[in-house]
């Protein structure tokens, strides 16, 4: 599904290069619960950045469902943002002001995609745990709950990955549990989850653990999952 082969990428800062990549290869199958680890300036961000079609390569070969992403425009980039990756951030990115189910048809009304656009969100919501919290604003929700709100937007346009950057890093420990717990089922259920994380107990949720350096894979590794993630 996601073959990445000797990728690098490159920032340019006037005269001076920066290179976040150095030469990356990794592939994650159909199916599989990869969790991605490094510390700040590792590259782990970028690397999510790029599987996620915000950014691509300077140099390498990154091929999403057989299709080499080089080839591709804006449009179509988008196009496979928003049908085949579904994004969980750190900070929620909720709109303040809206109710938590307009909140996941955004994607929908970003793509002009009226089609059952509310029963879908509530059906989102439901997946998740909150469809008794649809009318509720985010400053009416727990952070957990915001977070769950938040993967609910994501899976609204059913999407076969989703990434995950951070999902825990504004969580309690409680809070994390639960959205460890959430991501291992939706993952059990079939969706292929890439996390980025710096926390050694999150990491254990995946199958793989993948460590990044300053640029470069330091170990791929698989793992058996902890008790209460997907089997």
């Amino acid at each position: 599904m996601i073959v990445l082969e000797n990728v690098t990428k490159v920032y340019k800062m006037g005269a001076l290069e920066v290179p976040a990549l150095k030469g990356v290869s990794l592939r994650v199958e159909e199916g599989e619960f990869v969790a991605i680890m490094g510390a700040s300036g590792s590259g782990k961000t970028t690397l999510m950045n790029l599987v996620g079609c915000l950014d691509v390569p300077s140099s390498g070969r990154y091929v999403l469902d057989g299709v080499d992403i080089a080839t591709l425009n804006d449009d179509q980039l988008a196009a496979i943002r928003n049908r085949k990756i579904g994004f969980v951030f750190q900070s929620f990115n909720l709109i303040p002001r809206s109710s938590a189910i307009h909140n996941v048809e955004m994607p929908l009304i970003y793509a002009g995609d009226a089609e059952r656009r509310r029963e879908r969100a509530f059906a989102a919501l439901q997946a998740v745990g909150l469809a008794d919290r649809a009318r509720h604003q985010p400053t009416e929700l727990s952070g957990g709950q915001q977070q769950r709100v938040a993967i609910a937007r994501a899976l609204i346009t059913d999407p076969a990955i989703l990434l995950a950057d951070e999902p825990t890093g504004n969580l309690d420990s409680e809070s994390s549990q639960d959205i460890m717990r959430l991501l291992s089922e939706l993952n059990r259920q079939g969706r292929t989850i890439v996390l980025i994380t710096h926390e050694p107990d999150i990491a254990t949720w995946a199958r793989r653990v993948v460590r990044l350096r300053d640029g470069l894979v330091q170990s791929d590794e698989s793992r058996p999952p902890q008790p209460g993630a997907a089997a």
